[in-house]
């Protein structure tokens, strides 16, 4: 399967490492790298993220927790698309 990321995601992705990155380069690389590993299990476990019981198919829309952070991605039937990326501390409803 191919991953695809939103716009949005990217811009998370950004914000999120950025925010880090200020008082910690080093954990910043770090977030990066797990994000970018769980993201690749995805390619081989499409199914390995909880339904998103809110979503209208929550078989498809999945959140998939690496650490502290939230990657939410929806699945089709060649490709996987990241949608948006969060902190746990970070107010989903604000993304």
């Amino acid at each position: 399967m191919k991953v695809k990321y939103s716009p949005e995601s990217i811009d998370d992705l950004q914000r999120v490492v950025e925010f880090v990155e200020n008082k910690n380069p080093y954990a910043a690389r770090r977030i990066a790298i797990d994000l970018q590993e769980g993201v690749d299990r995805l390619k081989q476990f499409p199914q390995i993220g909880l339904p998103v019981l809110k979503a209208a198919d929550p078989e498809t829309t999945r959140d998939l927790y690496v650490g502290d952070y939230t990657v939410r991605y929806l699945i089709t039937d060649e490709v996987i698309y990241i949608l948006r990326v969060w902190h746990d501390k970070e107010n989903e409803k604000d993304l």
